[in-house]
């Protein structure tokens, strides 16, 4: 396997589900301490990493507005329960030791900087993990979006998505194990055929950043670091194939 990696500085997008393991709420250690390690290894090939992960296993917003909430303040408590995430994933990668900070849109002095993208900037050239909590900040706005945003500031070169499949299907894979796996994909492709991935903003902000997105299984250890050498199971997203 090559050590050369396709990239030199990502974005890590992670959903909050994604952290249950098994369980049915909350973070699961064991969870947090595979992908720390799968961190770890992109890390070695040289790769600056930055994070956001979402808060859907603790508290989502947008289900809290559907069961009557105002959705602005449903959506102030996710940006909560993703720092609550963040904190969990900081100390699984610090166990691992990788030097990590938690930088969060809402002024949290007691508990993590506030965003400060040149100070993260700096983080990450020296070759901390910095993890962007909170969202934007804003209500309305998805973790996709905040994921995409943050990117685009970073300068990063790439925006990666782990989720619970290998890529991006035509339908569900659990569901249908007949749907096809697409290899590559246009920005244009998952708007137009409203391929549940990501949302529509965060998709837009990505295109117009030229920014690729990469959509891979989190859940397969050492997937993370078959992506940055270009093997394994993933879709890609561009402009134009």
């Amino acid at each position: 396997m090559s050590q050369s990696p396709r990239y030199q500085r990502v974005m890590l997008k992670v959903s909050g589900e994604a952290l249950m393991g098994d369980r049915d709420y909350g973070l699961d250690t064991a969870t947090c301490r595979r992908i720390a390690e799968d961190v770890k290894g992109v890390t070695e090939l040289g790769v600056q990493v930055c994070m956001v992960i979402g808060g859907g296993n603790i508290f989502r917003g947008i289900a809290g507005a559907a069961a009557g909430m105002e959705r602005a303040q449903a959506d102030y408590m996710g940006m909560l329960a993703t720092v609550m995430n963040a904190l969990g994933m900081q100390s699984a990668l610090e166990k691992a030791g990788l030097p990590t900070r938690v930088q969060s849109a809402i002024p949290m002095a007691s508990l993590c900087e506030p965003y400060i993208r040149r100070r993260a900037i700096r983080h990450m050239e020296k070759g901390r993990v910095v993890i962007f909590a909170a969202g934007t900040g804003n209500p309305f706005f998805t973790t996709d979006t905040a994921a995409a945003l943050r990117a685009a500031e970073m300068g990063c070169d790439a925006l990666l998505k782990g989720t619970q499949v290998d890529g991006v299907y035509a339908a569900d894979p659990r569901k249908n194990p007949q749907a096809e796996r697409y290899v590559t994909l246009t920005y244009l492709d998952m708007l137009s055929r409203d391929l549940a991935v990501m949302d529509a903003a965060a998709i837009s902000l990505a295109r117009e950043n030229k920014l690729p997105i990469i959509v891979f299984n989190i859940h397969e250890p050492g997937a993370f670091t078959a992506v940055m050498q270009g093997e394994g199971r993933f879709t890609t997203v561009v402009e134009s194939q």
